[in-house]
Parts: C-alpha cells; sequence; structure tokens
C-alpha cells in the first residue's frame, strides 16, 4: 500500500473522502475569514487613530457643537462612529435640560459601541465553529475507517496488519487533517477576540471621556447665559 497522500487519497472510500473534502472547505473559509477580518479590523483601528487625533483639537476648547458639524468623511474608524453618535446626540437634544441631554448622549454612545463590537466580532463565530467542529469531523472519518478495517478483515477472513491497514490509515489521516482545521481556527479566533475586547476598552474609555467633556460643557452652559444676560443688561442700562 502506499502511504503517501495520494496513495491514501485513492485508497480512501467515499465517506471518508466527503469528510476530508469538508474539512477542506472549512479550512479555506476560516483562512478567509481570518484575512478579511485582519484587514478591515487593523484598517478601522488606523482610521480610528487618525479620528482622534483630528477631533482632540476640537474637543481641547469645549466647542461640541463646531465638533459636530465637522467634516471627516467616512473612513472614520469604529471610534469616531461612536463619538460621532454622542456630537448628534449632543446637538440634537434640549440643552436646557441637562439631564435629559447627557442621558441623550451617554444612551447614543452606548447603542453605537455595540454596534460597532458586533461588527467587529463579525466572523467569529465561524471561526469558533470550525475549531469546536473540525476534530468530530474528523473524528467521524476515524469511525467509518475503522468500520472499513473491520469490513476487509471479515471479507478476507483473517486479522493480519496488512489486511486492517488501509482502514487504519484512512482514519489516522482524517483525525490528522481535523486536528490542522482546528488548531489554526482556535488560535485565530483567540487573537482576534483579544484585540476585540482591547477595542473595547478603548472605547469605554473614549466614549467616558466624552461624557466628562459633555458634563463640563452642560455645567458651564448655564453661566455662560448668565454672563451674556448680565452683559446685555449693563449695555441697557
Amino acid at each position: 500500500m502506499d502511504f503517501s497522500l495520494s496513495g491514501l487519497w485513492r485508497e480512501m472510500g467515499l465517506f471518508a473522502r466527503l469528510v476530508v473534502i469538508v474539512m477542506g472547505v472549512m479550512s479555506l473559509t476560516s483562512l478567509l475569514v481570518l484575512g478579511e477580518r485582519l484587514v478591515m479590523s487593523f484598517k478601522s483601528m488606523s482610521d480610528s487613530k487618525v479620528f482622534a487625533a483630528k477631533m482632540a483639537s476640537l474637543l481641547a476648547s469645549g466647542d461640541l457643537d463646531s465638533a459636530a458639524d465637522a467634516k471627516f468623511g467616512k473612513d472614520i474608524g469604529y471610534l469616531g462612529r461612536t463619538i460621532r453618535s454622542g456630537l448628534v446626540a449632543y446637538k440634537g437634544s434640549v440643552h436646557g435640560d441637562k439631564d435629559l441631554c447627557f442621558e441623550s448622549v451617554a444612551r447614543a454612545l452606548e447603542r453605537q459601541q455595540a454596534r460597532e463590537l458586533a461588527v467587529l466580532k463579525r466572523g467569529h463565530g465561524w471561526l469558533a465553529t470550525v475549531g469546536s467542529t473540525a476534530p468530530f469531523v474528523g473524528l467521524l472519518g476515524t469511525v467509518m475507517g475503522i468500520v472499513t478495517a473491520f469490513e476487509k478483515m471479515a471479507a478476507s477472513g483473517s486479522g493480519g496488519l496488512g489486511t486492517v491497514s488501509a482502514g487504519i490509515a484512512e482514519a489516522l489521516i482524517t483525525t490528522a487533517f481535523g486536528l490542522l482545521v482546528a488548531i489554526p481556527a482556535v488560535m485565530a479566533f483567540n487573537f482576534l477576540a483579544g484585540w476585540v475586547d482591547a477595542r473595547a476598552v478603548d472605547i469605554s474609555e473614549s466614549s467616558n471621556e466624552f461624557l466628562d467633556l459633555v458634563a463640563r460643557r452642560l455645567a458651564e452652559g448655564p453661566r455662560e447665559e448668565e454672563e451674556e444676560e448680565g452683559e446685555e443688561s449693563e449695555a441697557a442700562a
């Protein structure tokens, strides 16, 4: 018997070949998902850094209305979309009711954060599925390989190693294939999950800093209006 990959493929039964094809598709798809997630995630992180640098200069003066009117384009990353949702909520709120305005901004930031995390986690479910099921798919091929070995043993009427070697080899190769598919998928899932958790902390910290800025701006609002009214009264007198 030829124990090379091509030789084992020729000796495999139909069911074992189907198992190998299914695992090949799972492996290829998981690699495509990993590549797409890496490109999109790191691009979004780069866009977020650019947005943060531009927005920091606008927010330094505390003029949130001007920051809300600023145009940054579409590529602003997960951080840009989150902060922009807060700016839109602030501009559309009634500033006279400070509590309502603050709560509106906080809810907008929370909703957008949930959306961004959902986008960043896209495809993770498939990687987790491949990592958890591929060994069992390979085990299924192993079981069928052992069944094939016993069938050949029964057909030949003898139990020599030559009789069962093809079935045992078929069983071992499907098990190995399942592990080769599962291990990279699990590693990719763990890496991306950790990366998303780190970005969740970044978004949360930026949202809290923005809320602090909104709270200070709302607290300063009445004093500025009183000063303006006092100046108008002095001018009229």
